[in-house]
């Protein structure tokens, strides 16, 4: 949803606000005890893609808590787009240290799948011009 002026950061702020209760509902649902990961400071809060993995693997039956509700459901689906901007960071951030350790397009495109070098220059150039309105679709 890229809208521009007052009604986008309306919007931003209304998608921020309803991705930030879901979190914290699945927080509460069991998934605040869930264990640090090594390379976060602190306590910060679990990723939404955690956030979503553990919905999943409540439904799974994996878990001794509560079964997964549509509560629950609703509230990962919220926050999958948060999990594909999360995504979209950790691949801008390992195409940037690939190529800063020496790696070269074409073995880039062979590690990502892509058919060229030109093909992953692109797929960086898209990561790093996307719009961050479009987080909230």
């Amino acid at each position: 949803m890229t809208t521009d002026g007052k009604s986008g950061s309306l919007a931003d702020a209304a998608a921020a606000a309803s991705q930030s209760r879901a979190a914290r509902l699945l927080l509460d649902r069991g998934a605040s005890d869930l264990p640090p990961r090594p390379w976060l400071k602190g306590r910060q809060p679990p990723s939404a893609a955690d956030l979503i993995h553990h919905v999943l693997w409540r439904a799974n039956g994996s878990s001794r808590g509560a079964s997964v509700d549509a509560t629950d459901l609703q509230a990962a689906l919220t926050l999958v787009s948060a999990a594909r901007a999360e995504l979209d960071g950790l691949e801008t951030a390992l195409l940037f240290l690939s190529r800063a350790e020496g790696l070269t397009w074409p073995q880039i495109s062979q590690s990502l799948g892509l058919r060229s070098a030109q093909a992953a220059q692109q797929r960086l150039d898209r990561l790093t011009t996307r719009p961050k309105a479009d987080v909230a679709d």
